[in-house]
């Protein structure tokens, strides 16, 4: 045990993110965004990758106005071919020679009745912006996360999987009636285990590879079931509420930190226990 360091278990150092490099996909919004914000509150150099460039620009804004390192920039990409994921990898080593955090957050989803599921939109597109570009921008960026890294101080990929990915249930609240999303369940499953097997494959680079499953958050993807039935949503949550920045960010911080350097091929779910809701425990009846 003399080999380790008991001198410094302060939550300052053991949660230090302060001078890393964070590349965010789908930082943007929702759950990227932030995350971003947590990053770049903490110290951390952020950038933020999405399609849209506007929604990119206000969302650096809003960043910046909490950044306490460096200033947050943007990235134009679109990741639904391994051509898009090529580009913003190469943009990005415009800008840097190192990459400490890589969050593969970007994500779609799509709704559609069983009998009439699009093949292109419904299928095609979802796997490959769900799975495939977390693929193509881990390998095309591992060189940068594994250099000057060590098993004390590991590159790190955060991949955003969902609590979808571990729930049957295709059809609900947060798609329309009639409808489905068929597709998105099965590829945040395939997330938990390109995680796993990333893990695996970058453990000898000194990389550690975990996924984090969030549960109800406000987000593009939640937004028509808060709009179309927000009471039957909450009511579901345990805790009374969805997720919310502190939560999301406070789990990134911990995977990108210190605290977390013996970690790696973890999937973490972050729900409030609403997995729970259909195994609650009747009351106890007397006899």
């Amino acid at each position: 045990m003399s080999a380790y360091d008991f001198n410094d278990l302060r939550a300052s150092n053991l949660f230090r993110v302060q001078g890393k490099i964070v590349l965010v996909t789908g930082g943007g919004s929702g759950i990227g965004k932030m995350m971003a914000t947590g990053f770049a509150q903490n110290g951390a150099k952020v950038y933020i990758a999405a399609r849209k460039e506007k929604q990119l620009q206000e969302a650096v804004n809003d960043i910046n106005k909490v950044a306490t390192g460096p200033k947050a920039q943007y990235i134009v990409a679109n990741l639904n071919s391994r051509k898009g994921c090529d580009a913003l990898v190469e943009e990005f080593k415009k800008h840097e020679q190192k990459l400490h955090v890589l969050v593969n957050n970007s994500g779609i989803t799509w709704g559609g009745a069983y009998n009439d599921f699009p093949e292109e939109k419904g299928w095609d597109n979802v796997f490959a912006v769900n799975v495939k570009s977390i693929f193509y921008m881990t390998a095309g960026l591992t060189e940068l996360l594994a250099k000057d890294s060590n098993n004390a101080d590991p590159g790190r990929v955060i991949n955003i999987s969902s609590t979808a990915s571990v729930d049957p249930s295709s059809e609900g609240l947060l798609s329309a009636d009639g409808n489905g999303t068929w597709s998105y369940q099965p590829s945040k499953a395939a997330v938990n285990h390109l995680t796993s097997s990333l893990a695996i494959k970058l453990l000898p680079r000194n990389v550690t590879v975990n996924a984090i499953l969030p549960g109800l958050f406000p987000s593009k993807m939640t937004a028509f079931g808060f709009q179309t039935a927000s009471e039957g949503l909450l009511s579901s949550q345990p805790t009374g509420r969805c997720g919310g920045p502190s939560d999301i960010a406070g789990l990134a911080l911990f995977l990108a930190s210190p605290a977390s350097a013996h970690v790696t091929g973890t999937h973490t779910i972050i729900d409030g226990g609403s997995r729970y809701g259909s195994h609650a425990i009747a009351p106890a009846v007397k006899l």
